[in-house]
C-alpha cells in the first residue's frame, strides 16, 4: 500500500512511500532518510494523528487498524539529537569540577579577596566537598554502569539547558560554602542529623536505581510494575512510584541542613519541584499502562502526592 508522510504543522505532503503490513515505523524512517539524507532515525517522529502520541520504532503497519492505502503519517523533525548518557555524563561531571574549583581556591585572594592563605579547611567545608562531589561521582558511575535508557537520544538543546542548571548551581553553592566568611551551623547535632539524612538518601537512591535496572533486561524496553526487592531501601516502592526521586530530594535536604546555606536550600527546592513534575507524569503513565497498578501508591511523597 502507499502512505503519505505529511508535515505535522502544515499538513503538506512531503513524500509518498510503498509499505507492507510487516514494515515497522523504523523501516519507514529508513525510506524517509533515503529521500531526505540530512535526517536520521532518532530525529524523526511520526504520529497517526496530531492528537496522538508518537509511534514507537517497533510498531508495525499491520498493528495500526485504521491504516489503509492512502493513509497519512504526520512527521515532526525533532532537531539535532544527542545521546542521553552523553548529556548525563556532561551535566554531572560539571558540578564535580565547579565545586572543586572553589574548594581548592578557598585560600586564593583572586577569588576571595578576604581569604587567608594559611586558613585551614573547616569540618563543614570538608564534609561538603565529600558529600557534593561524592554524589555526582555516583551519578556519573550510575550513568555508565547502571542506567538503562528507554530512549536513545534527546534534543541537543537539553545539553546546554541541563549543564547551565547543574553547573551554575554548583558554582553558587560551592562559592558560599568555601567563602572565608562562611558560618557553620552552631549546633553539632544539626551537622550529624544533616549528614545522616544525606547518607540515607544516597543509599536509598542508589538502591532504587539498581532495582530499576534489574526490572529491565539489557537491550529491552520491557516495562513492569516496580516492586521492592530484598533491599530494605526499596520498600518505598510500596508507597510511591518514584522512590528514587524521594531519596534524591532527601539527600539534598540533608545537605542543606548540614551546610546551612541559602543556595543549597534553593537548589533542593527547585530540584524537588522538577522531580515532582516528573514523578506525577510517570505515575499517570503507570496507571494508564497497567490495569492492576497499586491504587494506594502516590507519585513521590508518601501518602500525599
Amino acid at each position: 500500500m502507499k502512505i503519505d508522510i505529511a508535515n505535522g504543522k502544515t499538513g503538506k505532503t512531503l513524500l509518498t512511500v510503498d509499505v507492507n503490513k510487516s514494515d515497522s515505523i523504523l523501516d519507514i524512517k529508513k525510506m524517509h532518510i533515503q529521500q531526505k539524507p540530512n535526517l536520521y532515525a532518532t530525529r524523526i517522529s511520526y504520529k497517526c494523528s496530531l492528537k496522538e502520541k508518537p509511534l514507537g520504532d517497533d510498531v508495525k503497519i499491520g498493528d495500526l487498524e485504521t491504516f489503509t492505502d492512502g493513509s497519512i503519517l504526520y512527521f515532526k523533525d525533532l532537531g539535532p539529537q544527542i545521546g542521553w548518557a552523553t548529556v548525563f555524563v556532561a551535566e554531572y561531571s560539571g558540578p564535580i569540577l565547579m565545586y572543586l574549583l572553589f574548594f581548592l581556591s578557598r585560600n586564593c585572594t583572586c577569588i576571595y579577596p578576604d581569604a587567608k592563605r594559611d586558613a585551614p579547611v573547616t569540618d563543614i567545608q570538608l564534609l561538603g566537598v565529600i558529600c557534593y562531589v561524592g554524589h555526582y561521582v555516583k551519578r556519573v558511575l550510575e550513568t555508565i554502569f547502571v542506567h538503562r535508557f528507554s530512549k536513545a537520544t534527546m534534543p541537543i538543546g537539553n545539553l546546554f539547558k541541563n549543564c547551565t542548571y547543574y553547573w551554575g548551581f554548583s558554582a553558587l553553592i560551592s562559592y558560599f560554602i568555601n567563602h572565608p566568611h562562611y558560618t557553620r551551623p552552631g549546633c553539632d547535632v544539626q551537622v550529624y542529623v544533616g549528614l545522616a539524612i544525606f547518607l540515607i538518601g544516597e543509599l536509598g537512591n542508589f538502591s532504587c536505581h539498581l532495582a530499576f535496572k534489574n526490572m529491565r533486561p539489557a537491550g529491552s524496553k520491557t516495562r513492569v510494575i516496580p516492586v521492592p526487592n530484598s533491599n530494605p531501601f526499596t520498600q518505598l516502592f510500596n508507597l510511591v512510584s518514584c522512590p528514587n526521586y524521594t531519596y534524591e530530594v532527601l539527600s539534598w535536604i540533608g545537605f542543606s541542613v548540614l551546610t546551612q546555606t541559602f543556595y543549597a536550600a534553593l537548589f533542593t527546592t527547585v530540584g524537588a519541584a522538577q522531580m515532582l513534575q516528573w514523578a506525577l507524569a510517570k505515575h499517570r503513565n503507570y496507571h494508564k499502562e497497567f490495569e492492576k497498578y497499586p491504587k494506594n501508591r502516590k507519585a513521590m511523597i508518601p501518602f500525599l502526592l
